[in-house]
């Protein structure tokens, strides 16, 4: 089970933290039987609960927490508030203090991967290990960002059922090269229902001034001064290529590397026990002594 817990992000808005283990655990000091603290990150358009499976299998030796970020999930979209990466990197301080978490692992994909990063190179007395997964330190560039306003422009909504967005960002969504259930399945978690039909839970507008603070520059720079152990991991089929993930692994100064088969930019949807075993040795060099 999931047990809610609302935190104070930059600016005062309010984010829901989502808190994964049956009775809740600890990890306040790292004392002798205490759960080491993990922090999980989504990306773009995901939410905390995409994490489930992940954050429910860790929970039996860590205290497992996932968050949903401002614009997303439960938390606060104010729509004149600040999308900027330091407002995120900033929420994420604030949870990580609020919840009593730190030094955590955090573990985040795509842009969680991001975020992550940025806060380890910020704030290395809260982060004792990361897990960066399918996301790129290299600038995407102004054609990419016009790729993705066109892709928002492209979604059916509203859709009718639950059904029609399986069907469409399992199959018939232009960005599919073939038919992905797992990619059906995450984008259903992301619409509620309203009168007229199944919407995003989030503002489209909101995750394109989210996504145009970080896809114009380099974030290596930033990546260079995470000095926790870090484990990059990349999907075979994912947006993260082998070549650039290596030269990530290089950069950092405690960089490890994993790659899952089968997998696209959704590792730990796509795969979620292949995904388990590539980070299962990382975190067991993490553990308390």
């Amino acid at each position: 089970m999931a047990r809610r817990i609302d935190v104070t992000g930059a600016g005062g808005v309010r984010l829901a933290a989502w808190e994964f283990g049956d009775p809740p655990k600890t990890n306040r000091a790292h004392g002798p039987g205490d759960q080491p603290g993990v922090l999980l990150l989504h990306g773009l358009m995901g939410r905390a609960s995409h994490w489930a499976p992940t954050a429910r299998w860790l929970s039996a030796r860590h205290r497992a927490v996932a968050l949903d970020q401002r614009g997303h999930g439960r938390s606060d979209k104010p729509p004149h508030g600040s999308y900027t990466r330091e407002a995120y990197v900033d929420d994420v301080e604030a949870a990580l203090e609020q919840l009593g978490l730190g030094p955590a692992v955090l573990i985040g994909h795509a842009m969680g991967a991001l975020t992550a990063w940025q806060l380890a190179a910020k704030r290395p007395d809260l982060v004792r290990g990361l897990i960066i997964c399918d996301m790129r330190a290299s600038a995407l560039g102004a054609a990419s960002q016009h790729t993705w306003t066109e892709w928002f422009r492209a979604w059916p909504v509203p859709f009718a059922t639950l059904a029609d967005v399986r069907k469409w960002f399992g199959e018939d969504d232009p960005w599919v090269e073939r038919p992905n259930p797992a990619r059906g399945e995450f984008y259903v978690e992301v619409m509620a229902e309203s009168p007229d039909g199944w919407r995003p839970v989030f503002e489209p507008q909101q995750m394109l001034r989210t996504r145009e603070t970080w896809v114009y520059d380099a974030h290596w720079e930033e990546l260079a001064q995470v000095r926790c152990p870090t484990l990059v991991v990349r999907g075979l089929d994912g947006e993260l290529g082998r070549a650039e993930a290596q030269e990530m692994v290089r950069v950092l100064p405690g960089g490890q590397y994993a790659e899952v088969a089968d997998a696209g930019h959704l590792v730990h949807y796509d795969q979620p026990e292949a995904w388990r075993a590539a980070i299962e040795p990382f975190l067991d060099t993490l553990r308390p002594s």
